[in-house]
C-alpha cells in the first residue's frame, strides 16, 4: 500500500491502537485494519518479571543467565512470527575478549609514586599479557578535541606520537556555560572520555590520562575507579587490537595538581587557557613509567535479531532495539548479589517485544513496504560491545537502515503529558518524534541533564557514529527520582507487579507511530548539525 503521508499519520498515530481502523489510500481506495491489537500490559510484565527474575542471574554477558535470556528472546520472536536477521538465524555472535588488568600496577612520574585506584586507574583494550610504558613524555592537550565544525584543533603542530596525554573531562562549552561555545551545557561527543581516547589513539599517543573533576565527569571518583578496573570486555581484531590505544587511564585531580606542581606549572591556569580555541598544547617536560599485566581471555556473546520482511523496499530496514544485558552476579563478603537490571533493561527488552507482536499483527494485514528489525544487543553495560559489532555491518549495512529507535529504560509507573528528547537539532529523526508526541497530547521536553550526555552513551550512538540517525528512548530517574538514587544499577532494580505501566504503553505505541511512518514514507532521516555522523550519513547517500 502506498499511503500518504498526512493520511498515514491520521493512520498510525498513538490513537490508531483501537480494534477497527479504517483509511483512504490514494491508489486503492478504503482499506480495513481488523483486529489491531492494542498494547498488552500482561505480556509486558511476563516479559519484565522473567528477565528480570533471580533465575536469569542478573543477565551478566557470558553466564548461564545469557543462554536463558538469548534463548527465552529468540523464543518468544519465533512464536510471534519473526525470521532470524543474521543469515536467517536470531543469534547473532559477538566475538569478546576478557580483559582483567593487575591492580597492583604503580604509575611513577619523576618521584611521584600513584597507586592504582586511589590515584589513578589505567587499563588496555590491547590483547597483551603486558602493558609497559616506560619514560614516555607527557603533553598536556587540554581538551583533547579536533572539531573542524568548531574551529578547534587541542592537537594542532604537535606530535603525540608514542607519548602520554593528560586531557581535561567534557568540553570548553561545559566549563564556560556559554551557549555560543561548542553547545553550552549540553554535553557534545567531544566531552565524552570516549571520543578523547579514540581521537588520542588517531593521534598515536601510546596513554591518555583524563582528570577527574565531579562536575564536569557527571560522576564521582567512585564511578571511574569501578568502571575502570576488573574484568572489561572489548571486541577483538585479527591483531590483538593493537589499533586501540595501549593504555586508558583516569587521574584524580590531587594526583593532576601534583603532576603539574612538579613541572613547575600550575594545573588551573593551564587548564584555563584550554578554554581558547587558540590553546597550544603544552609540554610537561616529565616522563610517565607504567607497567601492568593483563589476564586475557576469548569468549562468545550475542545478540538477538530478529525481523520483519518489508515487501517493497526489503533491503531498507527500520531497527528498533534495546540491550538485554545488566551486571549479573557478584560475589561479595556477605554472600552473592543479583542485578536484576528490571529498568535498566529488562522494561526496554519486554517493550521490543511487545512491539513486534503489534507491528507483525499489523503487517499481515497491510505490509510495510520497508523492513522493521529488531536488535537486543549484548554488553550495553560494559561498553556497547554488541551493538559496535551490530554497527559493522555484519547483521545490515548502515547505509542500509533508514534509522534507530532505540530503548534504554522505560517509564514503569504512569502516563506523562511528555516525552524527553536526548540531544537537540541532530538530525530530523526529532521531527518524527515531535509529531508523534503530539498525537499523543504530548509535548517534547529536553533532556533535563544535558550536561550528562545521555545521548552519547546508548547503543544507538555505535549507530550513530557510523551515520544512522537515532532516537533515545530513556526514563530513569524523570519520573522517579528516587531510581538513580538507589536503584540505577544497584541490585534494587528489581521487579515490582505494583507498576501500573502506563508510561511503558504511552512510549510502545509512540514507537509503533513514527517506525510505522518511516516503514512506508520513503523517507531517510538526515543529520541536521555538522558532525562525523552528517558526513558519513551523506556518503552513504551518494
Amino acid at each position: 500500500m502506498n499511503f500518504m503521508l498526512s493520511t498515514f499519520i491520521k493512520c498510525v498515530s498513538a490513537s490508531m491502537l483501537i480494534l477497527l481502523i479504517s483509511c483512504s489510500d490514494a491508489n486503492n481506495g478504503h482499506i480495513q485494519l481488523k483486529d489491531t491489537p492494542t498494547v498488552s500490559l500482561e505480556n509486558i510484565k511476563q516479559h519484565i518479571e522473567t528477565l528480570a527474575s533471580d533465575d536469569f542471574a542478573g543477565r551478566g554477558p557470558l553466564t548461564l543467565g545469557e543462554v536463558k535470556t538469548i534463548n527465552y528472546l529468540q523464543q518468544q520472536y519465533k512464536a510471534i512470527g519473526l525470521t532470524g536477521a543474521y543469515q536467517g538465524e536470531f543469534l547473532h555472535p559477538v566475538k569478546m575478549a576478557m580483559v582483567t588488568a593487575d591492580q597492583t600496577m604503580q604509575l611513577n612520574i619523576g618521584d611521584l609514586q600513584f597507586k592504582a585506584g586511589t590515584d589513578f586507574t589505567a587499563r588496555t583494550e590491547q590483547l597483551h599479557p603486558l602493558i609497559d610504558l616506560r619514560k614516555s613524555e607527557i603533553v598536556f592537550v587540554g581538551y583533547g578535541i579536533n572539531a573542524p565544525e568548531y574551529n578547534w584543533n587541542d592537537y594542532e603542530n604537535v606530535d603525540v606520537s608514542g607519548k602520554t596525554v593528560i586531557i581535561l573531562v567534557n568540553d570548553p562549552g561545559f566549563a564556560t556555560q556559554n551557549d555560543s561555545l561548542f553547545t553550552g551545557n549540553a554535553m557534545t561527543y567531544y566531552g565524552r572520555w570516549t571520543y578523547k581516547y579514540e581521537e588520542a589513539a588517531r593521534q598515536g599517543a601510546k596513554a591518555v590520562f583524563i582528570v577527574h573533576e565531579t562536575a564536569p565527569a557527571a560522576y564521582p571518583w567512585g564511578v571511574v575507579e569501578s568502571s575502570n578496573t576488573g574484568t572489561k570486555y572489548t571486541l577483538m581484531d585479527n591483531n590483538l587490537n593493537n589499533s586501540k590505544l595501549p593504555i586508558m587511564g583516569w587521574l584524580t585531580l590531587n594526583a593532576t595538581e601534583q603532576i603539574f606542581n612538579l613541572a613547575k606549572m600550575n594545573y588551573h591556569d593551564l587548564k584555563k587557557a584550554a578554554l581558547n580555541d587558540d590553546f597550544k598544547a603544552t609540554a610537561l617536560n616529565l616522563n610517565a613509567n607504567l607497567a601492568f599485566k593483563n589476564e586475557v581471555s576469548h569468549a562468545k556473546s550475542h545478540n538477538v535479531v530478529a525481523q520483519i520482511t518489508g515487501s517493497e523496499a526489503p533491503d531498507e530496514f527500520v531497527v528498533i532495539s534495546a540491550h538485554w544485558d545488566h551486571f549479573g552476579t557478584k560475589q561479595t563478603p556477605t554472600g552473592p548479589k543479583i542485578y536484576n537490571g528490571a529498568v535498566d533493561n529488562a522494561s526496554g527488552t519486554a517493550a521490543t517485544l511487545e512491539i513486534a507482536r503489534i507491528m507483525n499483527k499489523i503487517h499481515q494485514q497491510t505490509p510495510f513496504k520497508r523492513s522493521i528489525l529488531f536488535a537486543n544487543f549484548t554488553a550495553e553495560e560494559t561498553g556497547l560491545i554488541g551493538s559496535e559489532e551490530f554497527a559493522s555491518g555484519t547483521v545490515v549495512p548502515t547505509k542500509q537502515m533508514v534509522g534507530l529507535l532505540n530503548i534504554d529504560g522505560m517509564n514503569v509507573l504512569a502516563g506523562t503529558d511528555y516525552i524527553l528528547q536526548y540531544g537537540k537539532n541532530l538530525s530530523t529523526m526529532e521531527n518524527y518524534l515531535e509529531k508523534a508526541a503530539k498525537a499523543q497530547g504530548r509535548v517534547v521536553k529536553m533532556d533535563p541533564r544535558p550536561q550528562n550526555g545521555l545521548f552519547f552513551r546508548s547503543d544507538h550512538f555505535s549507530l550513530s557514529k557510523q551515520g544512522v540517525p537515532s532516537l533515545l528512548f530513556m526514563s530513569l530517574g524523570d519520573t522517579d527520582p528516587d531510581y538513580i538514587t538507589h536503584k540505577y544499577h544497584k541490585e534494587t532494580d528489581d521487579y515490582s507487579p505494583l507498576w501500573p505501566l502506563g508510561g511503558v504503553k504511552q512510549d510502545i505505541e509512540l514507537i509503533i507511530d513514527i517506525a510505522t511512518q518511516l516503514a512506508n514514507n520513503g523517507d531517510w532521516p538526515k543529520w541536521t548539525s555538522e558532525s562525523d555522523f552528517k558526513t558519513k550519513r551523506d556518503q552513504d547517500m551518494q
